[in-house]
């Protein structure tokens, strides 16, 4: 079972805005990055945007400023607040934390662009 849950997802129009969420399903260890990926059909999965425990964030080049990944105080959540999205930003989306453990995922929520 996933260890990390996603949510937020749906259809929007080009140009419309989504926020999704992940939280943790049970306790999580010793995590110390959080990302959020992306999987359109027929491509390979891509590292969409990133947030260290000390606040750090890093993006790919093709979200830069029109996404933003934040996360709670007490980092139970994760959230990628998506701006002005494309066609291209159609895709799972899916959260994954980092650990000295190995990798925790869920199972992602589906973001749909389209007119």
């Amino acid at each position: 079972q996933e260890k990390l849950v996603e949510s937020g997802g749906g259809l929007v129009q080009p140009g419309g805005s989504l926020r999704l969420s992940c939280a943790a399903s049970g306790m999580i260890f010793d995590v110390y990055i959080m990302d959020w990926y992306r999987q359109a059909p027929g491509k390979q999965r891509e590292l969409v945007a990133s947030i260290s425990t000390s606040g750090k964030t890093t993006y790919a080049s093709f979200v830069k400023g029109r996404f933003t990944i934040s996360r709670d105080n007490d980092e139970s959540a994760v959230y990628l607040q998506m701006n002005n999205l494309q066609f291209e930003d159609t895709a799972l989306y899916l959260c994954n934390g980092r650990s000295h453990f190995g990798d925790y995922w869920g199972k992602g929520t589906l973001v749909t662009v389209s007119s």
